[in-house]
């Protein structure tokens, strides 16, 4: 990161951890973050993820099943790695370095189907934070996630609360 500076306050990206990440303090309720990266999905990731989950769930694995026996015709991309991806674009933009631990998740949900082929893309918004009771170096953020396949659908979303690093004195 650079060490530019403006009439003596520091450069945005100055004040992020090393690796990128915002520290608590930067966190504001209400903003709405964009994330760059995107990923089209494809038919390996759905098969190797099933598979070292151990999820023999034919709805993710089995084109043939798909065709003859469901709504969708074609295999839907399991929901798990969809819910980590979305989470997953997030950590650049936002918590790398700066992550103690994740402390939750709920309210998940899957609106709309996901398939070989999409190209997704993520979102964040900022619900809420507080400070922690028992670390004074550290407070806890409550994130939305949501992401969409290329036509603007949404295909998941999911509250978040992560436990996160203030700035250093």
């Amino acid at each position: 990161m650079s060490a530019a500076t403006t009439k003596g306050s520091p450069h945005p990206d100055d004040r992020r951890h090393p690796r990128g990440g915002l520290y608590f303090d930067d966190f504001e309720p209400g903003v709405l973050y964009e994330h760059r990266l995107r990923r089209t999905v494809t038919q390996m990731d759905n098969m190797l993820f099933s598979n070292m989950t151990l999820n023999p769930q034919p709805l993710h694995i089995d084109a043939e099943f798909c065709a003859k026996e469901t709504q969708w015709g074609q295999p839907l991309m399991n929901s798990l790695f969809t819910l980590g991806l979305m989470i997953g674009m997030s950590v650049n933009d936002l918590t790398v370095g700066t992550t103690i631990a994740n402390l939750g998740m709920h309210e998940v949900k899957f609106p709309g189907p996901l398939f070989e082929g999409d190209t997704v893309r993520s979102t964040t918004e900022i619900l809420g934070k507080r400070e922690s009771k028992s670390r004074p170096d550290a407070g806890i953020v409550e994130f939305l996630h949501r992401a969409y396949k290329q036509d603007g659908t949404l295909v998941a979303e999911c509250r978040r609360q992560a436990f996160i690093l203030k700035r250093p004195a």
